[in-house]
């Protein structure tokens, strides 16, 4: 085998995507995370003999919205399926899914901006119900003993099904941002990958590049971040590669991310449909789904992030780098919009948004809605900038006590006494100062050393402790040294 021989990969996904209703997709059970082991049980979901599912209509009308917001094609029969398999955290030893007839098919997402937009087609949308949560005592495959959960059995579930059209582990991290934006964006899941809302399997494998032939696939699971997918598959694409490239073949098996190790290790043999038996459901009708509700959904879904991004764009004027960041979760493009209906300048509430406000709140871990500075008061310590009140420099120390404190801007630099100085009687004297202590930098400048206008400029800063208007301080420097 050529150890130089190139491969490229080929990625699809499995999403799932669990809904934001309040109950259970079969009973009435509480979907709330962070309750009490096995406290939201019930009969039907622990999957007692002689129960009845009834099916929740609000995660079906969500799971419409989500294939209409994607653009796929909402079938008018779909039905529910068992798919049969033992696990600890599975009940009735059997899920209730859809197979042969899915809710929905077709429907693709869009990458990229404009210039380079890249599609990723969507196979098929489905319905089914979530299994319990097992919890390791240790590692998984060293652990002494399991305990499981059953809190999370029946809560209602969307899978999203991709076809092999992603080529790299960056790709695929942002499919998944781009589609937590469209469902956060639809209302419709909070898409929170740490707390399970928002879990991806991923079908990976190897071919030479130009090849119509899929390699041997592994499936990639337990990947709880966007950093953890783009690791897992960094490692998985690497290991077929390596064993492609020593005369091995890559096995088709399903394998867990361990992301303390970084590598993925083998679960068991990848299952085929077959395996799982599936079968329709007997204990529920199937799902008969009017045009005239489809409709009704369609007329409803709000603005999505594709289109909002070109809207900031154009009605803003902004780079489509800035509109991708601003529109990147429904509440920051909100934030956005009400500090720019306060604020003319939108570049700059751009700039300070992308720069100040996000570097502080990822610094800390929190969201934007946690943000302890309001739009309004964003767009107040911007104004301060505009009007002259204070400087640039100033405003980056205020907006970090306002950050700290949760005041307002205008409290602050009267308390603190940073009202920027922009008299120009009072500057010139310092100016004629600066310039009577800096012979050396005078000397340097006339003689066409423009970087010593820098060290005067420096020195007048110092000399009003930074308070001094800079494009006013370089007006009155150039004209008394003659270069005005």
């Amino acid at each position: 085998m050529n150890p130089e021989l190139k491969y490229e990969a080929v990625i699809g996904l499995e999403v799932h995507v669990q809904l934001l209703t309040s109950s259970k997709i079969f009973c009435g059970c509480s979907t709330r995370f962070g309750e009490a082991p096995n406290s939201q049980t019930c009969p039907v979901c622990l999957g007692m003999p002689g129960v009845l599912p009834v099916l929740n209509k609000k995660a079906v009308e969500y799971a419409i919205r989500a294939a209409l917001a994607v653009h796929g094609t909402i079938a008018p029969h779909s039905r529910f399926a068992r798919k049969n398999y033992f696990y600890p955290d599975l009940p009735k030893n059997y899920q209730i899914s859809q197979y042969e007839l899915p809710l929905s098919t077709g429907g693709s997402v869009e990458l990229g901006n404009r210039g380079t937009v890249r599609r990723v087609r969507i196979r098929r949308i489905h319905l089914e119900e979530d299994a319990g949560k097992l919890v390791h005592a240790g590692t998984m495959d060293q652990a002494q003993y399991s305990l499981v959960d059953f809190n999370r059995c029946g809560v209602p579930l969307v899978e999203m099904v991709t076809e092999p059209d992603l080529r790299s582990p960056e790709e695929a991290a942002e499919f998944l941002k781009e589609l937590r934006a469209v469902l956060q964006y639809l209302g419709v899941s909070q898409g929170n990958m740490e707390e399970g809302n928002l879990r991806c399997d991923a079908n990976v494998s190897v071919r030479p590049p130009g090849s119509a032939e899929l390699g041997v696939k592994s499936e990639v699971k337990n990947m709880n971040s966007f950093r953890n997918v783009q690791r897992a598959l960094d490692y998985e694409i690497q290991r077929q590669v390596g064993l492609l490239r020593s005369g091995q073949p890559v096995p088709q098996e399903t394998r867990l991310w361990d992301a303390e190790q970084g590598v993925t290790l083998p679960m068991r043999g990848k299952e085929e449909a077959h395996d799982y038996r599936y079968f329709p459901e007997p204990d529920l009708v199937p799902i008969e789904v009017a045009p005239a509700w489809v409709e009704e959904i369609a007329a409803s879904l709000p603005e999505l992030p594709a289109q909002r991004r070109r809207r900031f764009a154009q009605a803003y004027g902004l780079p489509e780098y800035d509109a991708g960041v601003l529109t990147a979760s429904k509440a920051l493009a909100a934030y956005f919009e009400e500090c720019a209906q306060r604020h003319r300048d939108v570049k700059q509430v751009s700039n300070w948004i992308m720069s100040e406000l996000l570097g502080h709140l990822n610094r800390d871990g929190r969201e934007i809605t946690d943000s302890p500075v309001s739009p309004a008061e964003l767009a107040g310590l911007l104004q301060l900038i505009q009007d002259g009140v204070i400087s640039g420099k100033i405003a980056k120390a205020v907006f970090e006590e306002m950050y700290q404190t949760g005041k307002g801007a205008e409290a602050i630099v009267q308390e603190r006494g940073l009202v920027q100085i922009s008299d120009r009687e009072e500057l010139g004297r310092i100016a004629e100062q600066v310039l009577a202590e800096n012979p050396g930098a005078v000397a340097d400048y006339k003689g066409g050393k423009e970087k010593a206008l820098t060290a005067l400029v420096g020195a007048m800063m110092r000399a009003t402790k930074g308070k001094a208007n800079p494009q006013l301080i370089n007006d009155l420097l150039r004209e008394r040294l003659g270069r005005g």
